[in-house]
């Protein structure tokens, strides 16, 4: 009996061994085309909120760190720099609207630094299905309304959906979910306004990996 728990334990542990070594083996060989596929997408959603004929750098390298409440919570949110020569001329922010109908929904915003929004795009959500999820681009055009919309100040009354005095449909049975992307938009787009005079005194998103 003891040498059959013996040989089955010996068996497992070459078995657990063997299983671990190919899956390192595997993460390994697959790590380039992941990281890879990884740049293709996020490059493929900062020219939907920014267009490209808008700059000329090699926006994903120009990668920043902020942080501030305006965001949507204290966490660390990523920040790409559009220029034209070297000027700034354009950026895209992630940000949180922490008041969805199902909770916090993660933003990209494409602005100016004048309060002209470029695009907007919704990276995560857990919206009702066929309800609040209409703020995916895959299932409405809706998130496009933004799209060269200025903001003009804090107190811009049409920064808003319809049933709050605003400019914005809401979705039919579901208002705090679009109300949620508005306001997150109008808050992002107001700090963006901030941002060319802190830019030399932000980290870039290597030192803050480090």
């Amino acid at each position: 009996m003891l040498d059959t728990i013996r040989k089955n334990g010996v068996t497992l542990a070459l078995f657990a061994a063997i299983t671990t070594g190919l899956t390192a083996v595997v993460n390994e060989v697959t790590k380039p085309t992941v990281e890879h596929q990884t740049l293709l997408q996020q490059k493929n959603l900062l020219d939907q909120v920014v267009p490209t004929d808008l700059y000329d750098n090699p926006m994903q390298q120009e990668c920043y760190v902020v942080t501030d409440a305006a965001l949507g919570n204290d966490k660390p949110h990523h920040l790409f720099i559009a220029r034209k020569g070297d000027a700034p001329v354009a950026a895209a922010l992630e940000t949180t609207a922490p008041d969805g109908y199902s909770g916090a929904i993660q933003m990209l915003v494409g602005a100016d630094f004048n309060g002209k929004v470029l695009g907007v795009r919704v990276v995560e959500h857990h919206e009702t299905p066929g309800l609040g999820d209409k703020i995916e681009l895959r299932v409405s055009g809706w998130i496009k309304s933004f799209s060269g919309r200025i903001v003009h100040g804090p107190d811009d009354k049409h920064f808003a959906v319809k049933k709050d005095g605003g400019d914005f449909d809401q979705f039919t049975g579901a208002t705090i979910t679009p109300r949620a992307v508005v306001n997150a938009t109008k808050r992002t787009a107001l700090f963006m306004e901030t941002l060319p005079a802190k830019l030399s005194s932000l980290p870039d998103c290597g030192d803050a990996n480090e």
